[in-house]
Formats: C-alpha cells, sequence, structure tokens
C-alpha cells in the first residue's frame, strides 16, 4: 500500500506495541464484535452470525458497568451489542456520525463523552467504531450524506495489488477507493485519540486498535484464510507498555480482548472465558501457549450457513470446510468490482477461472505453507510431504473443537462420509439458505448482467 496511508496510526504504533501475529476469530464484522464482547468463540457464545448470544451469556459491558465504570459506543451499536440485555450509557449510531464516515463529527461525540466520564466521576470502556473501510468505499466525486472527504484521495496506480487478488484494471479501481476509505479511517482515528489526549485522560487509559475483519474482496472478508482474520493490532498504554515496541511471536486474537481489559483493570468478570490475558506480553514478558490462533465463519449475511474452521500457527494453516460439497454456490456482499474482473478475466485466463471456481465452491480441506504462500494460491493438502503436519494440525483442531464445544466436532470426525456432514449442519443451522436451484439462477442471472 503506499507510503504514508495511515500516518495517525503510523504514529500510535510508535507511542505503544504493535502485534504481527493478531487475528480476529471471525471475518465478518458482527461475529466478530460478539467474541470481543463475550469473550468467547461464536459456537460457544451462540452468536453464530448476525444473531444475538444465548441468554445469560455474560458481556463486556455489562460487566464493567457492574464495576463502576461508564460504557459507550460510537458506530456498529448492535453489532456491538451481541447481548440481549445489553444496555450502553452513551451510543450513537452511523446516522449520527456523518454516515459514519465523519471524523469532525467523531470527535464532538467523543469530547461529549469524556466529558459525562469527568462529570459522573467514572471511568470508562469505550469502543468507537469507524464505518471506514467497510463498504461502500469511498468515491469522492459522489460522497454519502454526511461523509467527509479524506485528506487525501488515492488513484488506481498507487494501488499495491495484494497477492490472493489477480491484478486488473477492475481491481486497482476498486482498491483505490478502499484506500480512499482507509485514509478517512485514520482521519478519524487521529481525531479521536485527539480528543482522548485533550481530555487529560489519554495519560491513564489502555488503548487497543484492530479491524474487526479483513478487506472486503473475494478471499479476504467473510473467509478464514490467513489474509481473512490477520488483523493490525496496536497497544498504547502509558507507563506500561514499552514505546514503539514490537510482538513478532506471539499469537493474540479478539478472544483474548475480554480478560485482557480485565486483568489490567483488576475488575471480576465471568469465569468461563475461552481467551486469555495477555497483559504479560504488553509488559513486555513471555507467555506460554501462544503459538496458535482458531478461526471460523458459521453464518454469513444473509443466513447462509458456510461453516468454516481453521488452525493457524507461524509455519503453516488448516481450514475445514464442511459446507463444501461441490454443489453449494458461494457468495457473499464483498465481491464488487473486484469480482466483476475476476469473472470477465476467467473467460479466457485459466488460472483466474480456477480461483473464482475455489472461491465459489471451495474444498472441504485446505492446508498452506504461510511462511512461503501467505496468499494460500497453493493448496497442499494432499501433498505426501506435508502429512504429518496436516494429521498434527487436525488433531489440534479436533481438540479446540472439543474443549469449545463446537457442534461441527461430529463433521470433522465423519468429514469422509457426506451423509453425516450434511445432517450435522442441517441439524446446527436448520436448511439450507440457497438450494443449488437458486444457486444455479444466480450464476445465469450473473452471466446475463456481464452480458456472457
Amino acid at each position: 500500500m503506499p507510503e504514508g496511508l495511515t500516518p495517525n496510526l503510523d504514529r500510535f504504533a510508535q507511542q505503544g506495541m504493535r502485534f504481527d501475529r493478531a487475528h480476529v476469530n471471525a471475518a465478518i464484522c458482527a461475529p466478530s464484535r460478539a467474541v470481543i464482547a463475550t469473550g468467547l468463540y461464536s459456537h460457544h457464545s451462540g452468536a453464530m452470525g448476525f444473531m444475538k448470544a444465548d441468554e445469560g451469556v455474560p458481556d463486556i459491558v455489562t460487566t464493567f458497568q457492574d464495576a463502576g465504570y461508564l460504557a459507550g459506543v460510537l458506530g456498529k451499536v448492535g453489532h456491538s451489542s451481541p447481548s440481549p440485555t445489553m444496555e450502553w450509557d452513551y451510543h450513537f449510531d452511523q446516522k449520527d456520525l456523518g454516515n459514519g464516515r465523519n471524523p469532525g463529527i467523531y470527535y464532538q461525540r467523543c469530547v461529549t463523552f469524556f466529558e459525562m466520564s469527568k462529570a459522573e466521576k467514572k471511568p470508562f470502556y469505550f469502543m468507537v467504531n469507524s464505518h471506514d473501510p467497510h463498504r461502500p468505499y469511498c468515491h469522492p466525486d459522489k460522497l454519502t450524506k454526511g461523509a467527509a472527504m479524506p485528506s487525501q484521495v488515492y488513484q488506481p496506480a498507487d494501488v499495491t495489488v495484494p497477492g490472493f487478488l489477480p491484478d486488473l484494471p477492475g481491481v486497482r479501481k476498486e482498491l483505490a477507493k478502499y484506500l480512499n476509505s482507509t485514509r478517512r479511517l485514520d482521519d478519524t482515528f487521529g481525531r479521536v485519540m485527539q480528543a482522548l489526549d485533550e481530555s487529560g485522560f489519554g495519560e491513564n487509559t489502555l488503548v487497543v486498535f484492530l479491524s474487526d475483519n479483513g478487506i472486503a474482496v473475494p478471499f479476504a472478508k467473510c473467509n478464514t484464510w490467513f489474509h481473512s482474520t490477520r488483523t493490525p493490532m496496536l497497544v498504547r498504554w502509558p507507563g506500561v507498555v514499552k514505546r514503539g515496541s514490537d510482538n513478532r511471536r506471539n499469537f493474540v486474537s479478539g478472544v483474548d480482548l475480554f480478560p485482557t481489559f480485565l486483568d489490567a483493570t483488576g475488575v471480576t468478570g465471568p469465569k468461563r472465558l475461552d481467551g486469555r490475558s495477555f497483559v504479560p506480553l504488553l509488559r513486555g514478558g513471555p507467555q506460554e501457549g501462544r503459538d496458535w490462533v482458531f478461526t471460523q465463519i458459521d453464518r454469513k449475511a444473509g443466513n447462509d450457513a458456510v461453516p468454516m474452521r481453521c488452525v493457524q500457527n507461524a509455519r503453516f494453516g488448516y481450514i475445514y470446510n464442511p459446507f463444501s460439497d461441490g454443489k453449494h454456490w458461494y457468495r457473499n456482499n464483498n465481491e464488487g468490482l473486484c469480482m466483476k474482473a475476476m469473472n470477465e478475466a476467467a473467460q479466457t485466463d485459466a488460472h483466474i477461472a480456477a480461483r473464482v471456481a475455489l472461491f465459489r465452491y471451495r474444498v472441504p480441506e485446505e492446508f498452506y505453507h504461510l511462511e512461503k504462500d501467505p496468499d494460500c494460491l497453493n493448496n497442499l493438502i494432499a501433498a505426501p510431504e506435508y502429512r504429518e503436519v496436516v494429521r498434527d494440525m487436525q488433531a489440534r483442531m479436533q481438540a479446540w473443537m472439543e474443549k469449545t464445544n463446537d457442534p461441527m466436532l461430529p463433521a470433522f470426525i465423519n468429514r469422509s462420509d457426506r451423509n453425516v456432514v450434511d445432517k450435522v449442519i442441517l441439524d446446527t443451522y436448520g436448511p439450507p439458505k440457497d438450494s443449488q436451484a437458486k444457486s444455479q439462477k444466480r450464476q445465469k442471472r450473473q452471466r446475463n448482467r456481464q452480458g456472457k
């Protein structure tokens, strides 16, 4: 990406610690935030998509409110509130934030919240969510109502196309708009931090920045590939975290945030949490057991059940896709101009055609050498030289599924028996949202739109 794309975030990174092996546990906005709010994996809380957590599941907001904290949220309020009983003390959503894309409004809302904290003499838990760089991306010539211009505008020539996408004009055109949105996110972050520092709270506030999923393009968001879940995680904690420090070894993820905040504040929280506090890492010390991360997808937007499970370490990644049966036609809301360009190129380019086919239908199991192939282009699941590594990762996945009561466990154990797998999916998610007939009709409509 262009140098200097995120000056405010770059400055913030120098004020604290950067985690190079940070991930979200579910690469879709709502379930990703539910993991943060509950400290539980999606299937353990019940928030397996765009839905609420199970009744009685503790949440981070109520926990801190019970300890005397003021709880506020800006943007993505519904997605950040998986508990049916969760009630924020201060909340403004997209329409009251310049479509979630106006740094000046975020600044004013933050100033008001910090003034509330002072007036009520309460510490705070404050979640600030920009609607950038979520789609629709920033088109400077037709800004959505209330949105601000980014401080810098980018062109297709400024784009560095990620390796998991082909370098096509349509891809570059869309990614340039994505850069505009990313720059406006950085503008928003800068104004939020300005409000915090001006309030006087900056020197005794633990601040964490991360995304809720990978970029909203094919082969990233709403999947479990490496670039689907890897996130920038930056932490500033004056007096505790060493300035300008990097953690390049340990895996941390969204499920760890709730226990970390409890540990950092001394607040007593629920006993049943899937994550672990990484405060020892923030203090510059070691911590065992951080060599793996587990990620998942259950239901995507539209409620289609497309269960995926992934386990990764520093070298390898193993993915199980129980929904993949050679018939289910996968799509999501993140395809845009990128997928349109790929569909057109696939008519004459066999490699791109194969990538499109993989995206649409997947395969039940995938295995990647992430050191050599971070873009996950070469599936090595059948390579004999990695047979023992694959078995080890399968065993780790099964142990994780057993520990967290994953309903996909019987499907995984019996993955060679399609009848069992289909029954587990049906019992877990109900009847398929998209039948094969509907998928075929959708493909036909798509071909007609492309004039094929």
